[in-house]
């Protein structure tokens, strides 16, 4: 059977007008064999999620550098809910998030992945298999059993 590829989407919520670490990170992923599609800077949180249904991504990644870390993921949180899609695409934040307390935020927040500036590629790229794996083999099972 052959593996369907992983599909991210990079966005960048807000104001903040730095994306040369998304830029980076997304060619890490497309570099370790993932489809990425990066939406570019100024993204409101509904385009964002809009644009990761649309697209029918596995995984969509916040990438913050603003200091708007909590507000922008709650609100995508909220967006992914209404749309039904919480369970359905892993959510990602990524960028300058200056405290072990605010990544424990976001992930009580219902982020599954949280990666301060100081990540690796490799921890980045390992988490996304990972968690796409284990949310695919459920998903088979899931379906087997109906």
């Amino acid at each position: 059977m052959d593996e369907k590829k992983i599909k991210v989407l990079v966005g960048k919520p807000g104001l903040d007008g730095h994306d040369r670490g998304a830029k980076v990170v997304a060619m890490a992923l497309k570099d370790a064999g993932m489809e990425v599609i990066y939406t570019g800077l100024h993204q409101s949180p509904e385009q964002l999620v809009r644009a990761a249904i649309d697209e029918d991504v596995d995984v969509l990644g916040l990438s913050v550098l603003s200091g708007i870390h909590i507000g922008a993921s709650k609100r995508v949180i909220d967006i992914m809910k209404k749309e039904g899609v919480k369970d359905d695409i892993i959510l990602l934040v990524g960028g300058t998030i200056p405290t072990k307390e605010d990544v424990d935020k976001l992930k009580s927040m219902g982020v599954d992945g949280v990666f301060p500036t100081d990540s690796s590629f490799e921890d980045i790229v390992d988490f996304i298999k990972d968690v796409v794996k284990r949310k695919r083999e459920k998903t088979l099972a899931e379906s087997r059993s109906l």
